[in-house]
């Protein structure tokens, strides 16, 4: 298989340590940035991206390219983070918003757009305000939409790519990417304007 991550996973089975590392530069972000969308959570997030390290390390001997790497590793990601949203219901925790203030006072982030915000034209508030509506947005589509969704557009994978981690059909890919988007032109219309 020519893919060089199929090649760098097949040094780690051999028992190449620096294989792995390089693995975990090429991925580390990418894992951040799909958890932090499927569970909300930028913690929790890092959480998973390093148990899904932790997953990949231990079966490493056992590994056999059947697909492209990629495939594996998101496959890996949506199993953890569905098993996250399932544990995380049963223990009935409450989620604060960001835009509510903690005890003493606005969270740092919080003062960080305050600032930011007064030294920026307009513009600039409008387009944050049109991010907070896209990720809102985001949130209400539902988990399989929103992984496919993040596969296509943010990792640039392609249907059969998407299908094979997803354990779907191309066609049926095509049309849960296809019911998203025009989920998200429904909810977003209003501030396209």
């Amino acid at each position: 298989m020519r893919d060089p991550d199929v090649q760098l996973m097949l040094r780690v089975r051999e028992g190449q340590d620096a294989a792995f590392g390089e693995l975990v530069s090429r991925y580390q972000n990418r894992l951040v940035s799909i958890f932090v969308h499927l569970v909300g959570d930028r913690q929790a997030a890092e959480d998973l991206t390093q148990e899904a390290f932790l997953r990949i390390y231990r079966a490493r001997n056992g590994y056999e390219p059947t697909a492209k790497f990629s495939t594996w590793v998101f496959r890996i990601a949506q199993n953890l983070a569905s098993n996250s949203r399932r544990s995380k219901g049963r223990r009935k925790e409450v989620q604060l918003k960001t835009s509510e203030s903690g005890p003493m006072g606005a969270r740092p982030h919080e003062q960080l757009l305050k600032e930011k915000s007064a030294l920026m034209p307009t513009r600039q508030l409008d387009r944050g305000e049109l991010q907070e509506h896209v990720q809102s947005a985001l949130e209400l589509l539902n988990e399989r939409q929103k992984l496919a969704l993040l596969l296509h557009k943010f990792e640039e994978m392609s249907y059969e790519d998407i299908a094979e981690t997803m354990e779907m059909t191309p066609s049926a890919v095509k049309s849960l990417l296809s019911r998203a988007r025009e989920s998200l032109r429904t909810k977003l219309e209003q501030y396209m304007k």
